[in-house]
């Protein structure tokens, strides 16, 4: 038996997984404060208790077996969110909250510090990343430079960003910080006892050099952020074992102690491990947010504008493309008309394709991949009034389709341009991941507006899947994933819907790319 700990940004859950699929699933519901100055943030001791509630929560659901089975548990490991972080004590003690990487604070610190780079600074070894178009970089050479050398965008939402925010505006925290971590490294730290990070977390902040003399190395770029480079945790493989879980945590999730603890990986890096996601079949999560990736073997010659390159979970890197929003934007429409989030989206099951002419752009909290402007915010245009919630809901959820293929589209045409990657391959389909694998309007919706058949596994636990095969990789435990989590069905694109959302295409990139001129 693996346990796997899946930290989301809204529902942090226990997956307990058998040879044949999970035995017991867990969860806890995360409660996030927003603020004015697009401010997002968390209580970061919260974590630990909500990890504690999930697997009590999974302990229940089995009754009278949870004892047997989770006292049959011989490692755990991690899948978790990225770019959420926190400054803590040396002994792990929060010194505020969690700053959430959909907070959006940091505009003007992400300007300085594209200016600080603006001559193109120290280059370093970039000899496998070629140059990138300046789409979404607005030109500024010191934001390029960052790119070319981490593989991420910096803007108002990158942890280089936000840090300096905090240097800035709250000194005594930073001053009296001795660690920076994520969820995932402090809730492993109070595991073992142990504190690390790993590559696919590291990479994701945009601190790191993409690039480098060896793949089982990751380094700071010099010069971005000197002052508290100490302070952020060593990085290491997301296979590698911690330790042994220590007596404390052991009694509180009901496993036995001492079993190997493994650190892990992104949630992204998870879930297309998890899906058995390749260049062939990207990977399209549905979530708080959504994302496209799409796993490379070696470094993209000239990575697209819209899109961010990180770190693979077992080496290689992945191509992605992060949204602004998702299952979040839903939910805010939810709460608007006080209704519960299945019966909205049952509700947006009754407007036709194309929502009777209503174009939403779920670009709330500044609009990330494929356009990258922060100050870009969401509309729903189109409207009047014999349109009702129904249309607005289907809308939304076209509109991060809409995106996805937006992303997908870069991402073709950039690996079918590139010299240094002859042959690679056009997607033939995709593989989903997070809660939208269940949820039959987007997956309708998605396959229709790429023109794309869905691939889906049993389980829905893409995330936790990936996380429990790194556990199997380091532990050598037996895993198929064929096995563990079959495929379950292929969903294939309606074809009247794929005509309609066709012949829309234009009015709404149109309507799209309207909008954003209005941010500049």
């Amino acid at each position: 038996m693996i346990l796997t700990i899946d930290l989301g940004t809204s529902v942090t859950k226990v997956v307990v997984w058998g040879p044949r699929g999970p035995v017991a699933v867990g969860r806890c519901a995360l409660q996030s404060h927003y603020a004015a100055g697009n401010r997002a943030e968390q209580d970061a001791a919260s974590w630990w208790p909500a990890v504690v509630a999930a697997s009590s929560s999974a302990r229940t659901a089995l009754g009278p077996d949870a004892a047997r089975v989770f006292g049959a548990v011989e490692a755990l490991g991690f899948a978790a969110a990225r770019q959420t972080f926190v400054a803590v004590t040396a002994q792990g003690t929060p010194l505020g909250p969690a700053i959430l990487w959909s907070d959006r604070r940091a505009s003007a610190e992400a300007l300085s510090l594209a200016a600080s780079f603006g001559d193109g600074g120290d280059e370093g070894d970039v000899s496998d990343v070629s140059d990138v178009s300046d789409d979404g970089d607005d030109g500024d050479g010191g934001a390029q430079s960052l790119r070319r050398r981490t593989g991420v965008v910096l803007d108002a939402g990158s942890m280089a960003a936000k840090l300096a925010w905090l240097s800035g505006h709250q000194p005594d925290i930073i001053g009296a910080a001795r660690w920076i971590v994520a969820p995932r490294d402090l809730v492993a730290w109070h595991l073992t006892g142990q504190l690390s990070t790993d590559h696919t977390l590291a990479s994701a902040t945009g601190l790191f050099e993409l690039a480098g003399d060896r793949d089982d190395r990751i380094e700071i770029v010099p010069g971005l952020v000197d002052d508290v480079a100490d302070r952020l945790p060593p990085s290491r493989p997301s296979d590698t074992v911690l330790g042994g879980l220590l007596d404390g945590p052991a009694a509180e999730l009901g496993v036995p102690r001492g079993i190997p603890v493994v650190i892990g990986a992104g949630d992204r890096a998870c879930e297309v491990l998890g899906t058995g996601s390749s260049e062939a079949r990207p990977m399209v999560s549905w979530g708080t947010t959504a994302n496209l990736s799409i796993p490379l073997d070696r470094l993209p010659g000239a990575p697209p504008a819209a899109m961010i390159v990180t770190r693979g979970a077992l080496g290689g890197w992945l191509l992605e493309g992060g949204l602004s929003a998702a299952g979040s934007l839903v939910d805010w429409l939810a709460r608007l008309g006080q209704l519960e989030v299945d019966s909205l989206m049952q509700r947006a099951r009754s407007s036709p394709p194309g929502s009777r002419g209503v174009i939403a752009l779920p670009w709330f909290g500044g609009a990330r991949a494929p356009w990258w402007r922060d100050e870009a915010r969401g509309a729903l245009m189109g409207l009047s009034l014999d349109h009702d919630l129904a249309d607005m809901a289907r809308a939304v959820v076209e509109s991060v389709a809409w995106d996805v293929t937006r992303c997908l589209d870069a991402a073709t045409a950039a690996t079918a341009a590139t010299a240094s990657r002859p042959g690679a391959p056009t997607p033939i389909g995709l593989v989903l991941g997070g809660t939208g694998a269940n949820l039959s309007l987007w997956t309708d919706i998605l396959t229709a507006v790429t023109g794309l058949p869905a691939r889906r596994r049993r389980s829905g636990e893409a995330a936790s899947a990936g996380a429990a095969l790194l556990v199997a990789r380091a532990t050598g435990a037996p895993f198929d994933l064929d096995l563990v989590d079959p495929v379950e069905s292929d969903i294939a694109p309606d074809e009247s819907m794929v005509a309609c959302y066709g012949a829309l295409r234009p009015s709404v990139d149109a309507a799209a790319t309207a909008v954003i001129e209005l941010a500049r």
